[in-house]
């Protein structure tokens, strides 16, 4: 069985340094050699770059005490005016993991996973202390507040998933919570003005079949300096080949990711596949009704 901090550390044992882990999880990264490998280096940051998704875990319970200081970490993170406006519950209880799994289209890791959190956007608690400090809250019903909301709770939940992948454990965010926020609200006993922004699956990773590092795009294409500068489009839709622009290059990677992984991705490349994604909104797969959905859980969204 791995010890504790083996799923971090996997990709070190051979390499004899933290410099040397730090370019390897680079070029899996970008799936190319880094020239970012002479820069500065840390433990924290070889952790950061062996992220990937895991779906698959050993029946293995957490240490005692971790929850608890995942939402310690979570708690330490940025947020904005100290307003803390979310919650997150860890759901225990495997008929409403089951129940969970069903709106998230028969995902099984809901129910098979170690720990389960829902994260929160928390209005509610704020309409609460307002009231009994006999102070008005008007300022909630604006899609800023909203907003705040979503954004704290994708701060905090990512400082969990960082200090829980330093831990050893792995774990995958469940955006399909969002099929059915009404029931999702009932599953868990939402009160009004409180939206699960989406799940969070952890637990020891399987050995067998471990997931490999997914690369992303190229920096040229995400990092801008000044001003947004046009992304180089040239030969997207041609023949996947790495000679063409950053993005082309990006769909060759993919493409040789996908085949590695025996992932089942129709042909075309990560950017076709990702145009699909939000070609209409039947794309979208149902949450093109958020916003009134939304309004039926308490959120005017002025």
């Amino acid at each position: 069985m791995p010890s504790p901090s083996s799923f971090s550390a996997a990709a070190a044992a051979p390499l004899g340094g933290e410099r040397e882990l730090v370019a390897r999880l680079l070029e899996r990264r970008y799936g190319a050699p880094s020239s970012l490998e002479s820069g500065p280096s840390s433990a924290l940051l070889g952790s950061l770059l062996s992220h990937r998704s895991v779906r698959r875990y050993l029946p293995r319970p957490l240490a005692p005490g971790t929850l608890e200081l995942l939402v310690a970490a979570a708690q330490s993170a940025s947020s904005s005016s100290n307003l803390q406006l979310w919650s997150v519950i860890s759901v225990e209880d495997r008929e409403r993991r089951r129940a969970l799994s069903e709106v998230a289209a028969g995902q099984t890791h809901i129910v098979e996973c170690p720990l389960f959190l829902a994260w929160i956007a928390d209005l509610h608690r704020p309409t609460q202390l307002a009231e009994a400090r006999g102070v008005g809250h008007g300022g909630l019903d604006y899609l800023e507040m909203f907003l705040m909301a979503c954004v704290d709770t994708a701060l905090a939940a990512q400082n969990a998933v960082a200090a829980a992948e330093s831990f050893g454990l792995g774990g995958v965010y469940i955006g399909a919570l969002r099929n059915d926020p009404e029931r999702v609200a009932d599953i868990l006993g939402l009160p009004p003005r409180a939206f699960a922004v989406f799940g969070l699956c952890l637990g020891w990773p399987e050995p067998e079949g471990a997931p490999a590092i997914k690369p992303r795009l190229p920096q040229s294409v995400v990092l801008h300096r000044d001003v947004y500068g046009a992304v180089d489009t040239a030969d997207v839709g041609a023949e996947s080949r790495a000679g063409g622009g950053p993005v082309a290059a990006y769909d060759a990677t993919m493409a040789g990711f996908y085949a590695e992984q025996k992932m089942d991705v129709p042909d075309g490349g990560w950017s076709l596949h990702s145009a699909r994604r939000i070609a209409s909104a039947a794309a979208l797969r149902g949450r093109d009704r958020l916003r009134p959905v939304l309004g039926r859980l308490g959120f005017a969204l002025r």
